[in-house]
Protein backbone atom coordinates (compact mmCIF):
# COMPACT_ATOMS: atom_id res chain seq x y z
CA UNK A 1 0.00 0.00 0.00
CA UNK A 2 2.99 2.32 0.90
CA UNK A 3 4.56 1.79 -2.52
CA UNK A 4 1.28 2.64 -4.32
CA UNK A 5 1.19 6.06 -2.29
CA UNK A 6 4.64 6.89 -3.33
CA UNK A 7 4.10 6.00 -6.97
CA UNK A 8 0.73 7.77 -7.06
CA UNK A 9 2.54 10.88 -5.45
CA UNK A 10 5.59 10.71 -7.32
CA UNK A 11 3.25 10.19 -10.72
CA UNK A 12 0.74 12.93 -9.48
CA UNK A 13 4.09 15.91 -9.06
CA UNK A 14 5.42 14.98 -12.50
CA UNK A 15 2.02 15.46 -13.73
CA UNK A 16 2.06 18.86 -12.29
CA UNK A 17 5.41 19.75 -13.20
CA UNK A 18 4.46 19.12 -16.89
CA UNK A 19 1.49 21.14 -16.61
CA UNK A 20 3.64 23.99 -15.02
CA UNK A 21 6.10 23.83 -17.99
CA UNK A 22 3.03 24.71 -20.63
CA UNK A 23 2.46 27.19 -19.05
CA UNK A 24 5.37 28.69 -18.84
CA UNK A 25 6.10 28.58 -22.66
CA UNK A 26 2.87 30.28 -23.33
CA UNK A 27 2.93 33.66 -25.35
CA UNK A 28 3.16 36.67 -22.98
CA UNK A 29 -0.09 38.98 -23.07
CA UNK A 30 -0.69 42.12 -23.96
CA UNK A 31 -0.81 43.33 -19.65
CA UNK A 32 2.35 41.72 -19.53
CA UNK A 33 4.05 42.83 -22.61
CA UNK A 34 2.50 46.58 -21.42
CA UNK A 35 4.25 46.76 -18.29
CA UNK A 36 7.65 45.07 -19.58
CA UNK A 37 7.97 47.89 -21.69
CA UNK A 38 6.17 50.70 -18.92
CA UNK A 39 9.47 49.10 -16.86
CA UNK A 40 11.90 49.80 -19.44
CA UNK A 41 10.63 52.72 -19.50
CA UNK A 42 10.72 54.10 -15.82
CA UNK A 43 14.62 53.48 -15.47
CA UNK A 44 15.86 54.52 -12.62
CA UNK A 45 13.04 55.91 -11.05
CA UNK A 46 12.73 55.13 -7.56
CA UNK A 47 9.82 55.28 -4.88
CA UNK A 48 6.41 57.73 -5.27
CA UNK A 49 7.89 58.61 -8.54
CA UNK A 50 8.48 55.24 -10.12
CA UNK A 51 4.70 54.25 -8.85
CA UNK A 52 3.36 57.60 -10.54
CA UNK A 53 5.04 56.59 -13.92
CA UNK A 54 4.35 53.25 -13.74
CA UNK A 55 0.58 53.86 -12.85
CA UNK A 56 -0.20 56.70 -15.63
CA UNK A 57 2.30 54.31 -18.20
CA UNK A 58 -0.06 51.20 -17.30
CA UNK A 59 -3.59 53.72 -17.81
CA UNK A 60 -2.60 54.94 -21.18
CA UNK A 61 -3.93 53.55 -24.30
CA UNK A 62 -1.72 52.01 -27.07
CA UNK A 63 -0.78 54.14 -29.83
CA UNK A 64 -2.14 53.44 -33.18
CA UNK A 65 0.24 52.49 -34.48
CA UNK A 66 1.66 49.28 -32.13
CA UNK A 67 -1.98 48.36 -32.99
CA UNK A 68 -1.53 47.48 -36.79
CA UNK A 69 -3.04 44.43 -38.37
CA UNK A 70 -1.07 41.46 -38.91
CA UNK A 71 -1.40 40.43 -42.94
CA UNK A 72 -3.32 37.16 -41.56
CA UNK A 73 -5.27 39.21 -39.69
CA UNK A 74 -6.40 41.31 -42.37
CA UNK A 75 -6.61 38.30 -44.64
CA UNK A 76 -8.84 36.99 -41.50
CA UNK A 77 -10.87 39.81 -41.39
CA UNK A 78 -11.56 40.13 -45.25
CA UNK A 79 -12.46 36.32 -45.09
CA UNK A 80 -14.99 36.29 -42.30
CA UNK A 81 -16.44 39.31 -44.07
CA UNK A 82 -16.57 37.68 -47.66
CA UNK A 83 -18.25 34.39 -45.35
CA UNK A 84 -21.04 36.62 -43.98
CA UNK A 85 -24.10 34.53 -44.56
CA UNK A 86 -22.80 31.23 -44.97
CA UNK A 87 -22.47 28.52 -41.90
CA UNK A 88 -21.25 25.15 -40.61
CA UNK A 89 -19.64 23.08 -43.43
CA UNK A 90 -19.96 25.43 -46.02
CA UNK A 91 -18.76 28.51 -44.05
CA UNK A 92 -15.74 25.73 -43.36
CA UNK A 93 -14.73 25.13 -46.56
CA UNK A 94 -14.53 29.13 -47.78
CA UNK A 95 -12.76 29.73 -45.06
CA UNK A 96 -9.97 27.16 -45.51
CA UNK A 97 -10.01 28.08 -48.98
CA UNK A 98 -9.76 32.19 -48.82
CA UNK A 99 -7.28 32.08 -46.12
CA UNK A 100 -4.99 29.97 -47.77
CA UNK A 101 -5.04 31.74 -50.86
CA UNK A 102 -2.41 34.51 -50.45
Amino acid sequence: MKKLLTLLALGLSLSLGVAHADEEKKAPTAQQNKMSMCNKEAGDKKGDERKKFMSECLKAKPAAATAKATPQQERMKKCNADATGKTGDERKKFMSQCLSNK
